[in-house]
């Protein structure tokens, strides 16, 4: 199977997440509510790609990790990162970021700005 499979993806990702919280997979199963044992062996299943996850599944165990469905489910790496990045926002900010991303998007001149800011140092002017 390729590595970029959606199923490789999710398995990359999920082994990821659990390790960023210091979780075993047995801990793991065991907040899903799945028991230790059968917990365990489910969350290997799943990072091995033996087993696909079902949607009740896949629910519970993002609220496990605090991490949401669509992260796990990203088709690739800067995708995942956004969304992840995003959900970490507080409803404020979602709201401007939501609105300026197809800004930015529609205006190239925009998406430059903010490309020369990201780069320029701290406290740096930037020319203007």
């Amino acid at each position: 199977m390729p590595e970029s499979s959606p199923r490789a993806l999710f398995a990359a990702r999920l082994a990821q997440a659990r390790q960023l919280r210091g979780l075993s997979q047995r801990a793991l199963g065991d907040r899903m509510g799945l028991g230790k044992e059968k917990g365990s062996s489910r969350i290997n299943r799943y990072e091995h790609q033996v087993t696909a996850i079902g949607f009740d599944n896949l629910n519970t165990l993002a609220q496990v990790l605090d991490v949401p469905v669509a992260y796990l489910l990203a088709d690739d790496a800067s995708m995942a990162d956004a969304i992840l990045a995003l959900s970490q926002a507080d409803e404020a900010q979602r709201k401007v970021l939501t609105k300026l991303i197809p800004a930015v998007l529609q205006d190239p001149s925009m998406l430059s700005k903010l490309v020369e800011l990201l780069q320029a140092p701290n406290g740096s002017d930037t020319g203007e």
